[in-house]
């Protein structure tokens, strides 16, 4: 049995249910972020391929790319003028692996509507879960804390697969440093 009253098969099957409905039907993915260099392409095509580097980035917002693997993901946040700060919006556009589409779109539902100091806490406790390779998070509460993300401990073991599943949450973390130097000017 594991921390979470589960043989190893019912863990790895619940693993596999949610990243792949996650990754089926991700949540807070809106396609915003066009290549560039590929803007007239992508439109005799009709296809929308992420791309965009840094620079193009708006404040409040993030491009990661994974080159293991291929994975991208524009992360776009909106985070309220008054103290605490609140994430408000949190939006991404990408694509890559189901481990990586299932990361950002769980990502989306933990922490939309918290104050970044809660996000930002929560990112470090999926750093940590990221980091256990398979051990899980020593307490509990923040075990249930990570919700449905807590899946990804299964991910864990692969050193390949952690890249993937942190994608989305560097992005994060990087989109509500750059809102919050917005909002000071």
């Amino acid at each position: 049995m594991n921390d979470f009253g589960m043989g190893g098969d019912d863990f790895e099957q619940m693993y596999q249910e949610v990243i792949l409905e996650a990754s089926k039907h991700p949540h807070g993915r809106e396609h915003f972020a066009v290549d560039l260099a590929q803007e007239t392409a992508g439109a005799q095509t009709g296809e929308t391929v992420v791309r965009a580097s840094h620079e193009y980035c708006t404040p409040g917002e993030s491009h990661q790319f994974n080159p293991t693997c291929g994975d991208e993901a524009t992360i776009h946040v909106e985070i309220s003028d008054s103290e605490p700060h609140t994430i408000e919006r949190l939006v991404w556009d990408g694509h890559g692996c189901s481990i990586s589409q299932a990361s950002l779109s769980i990502m989306v539902d933990l922490v939309e509507g918290k104050t970044v100091d809660d996000a930002m806490e929560l990112e470090q406790l999926f750093h940590r879960l990221m980091e256990s390779r398979g051990k899980g998070l020593d307490n509990e509460d923040d075990e249930e804390r990570l919700e449905d993300a807590i899946v990804f401990q299964g991910a864990s073991k692969y050193p390949m697969r952690i890249k993937c599943a942190l994608l989305g949450w560097e992005g994060l973390k990087d989109a509500v440093a750059r809102a919050l130097v917005a909002n000071k000017s």
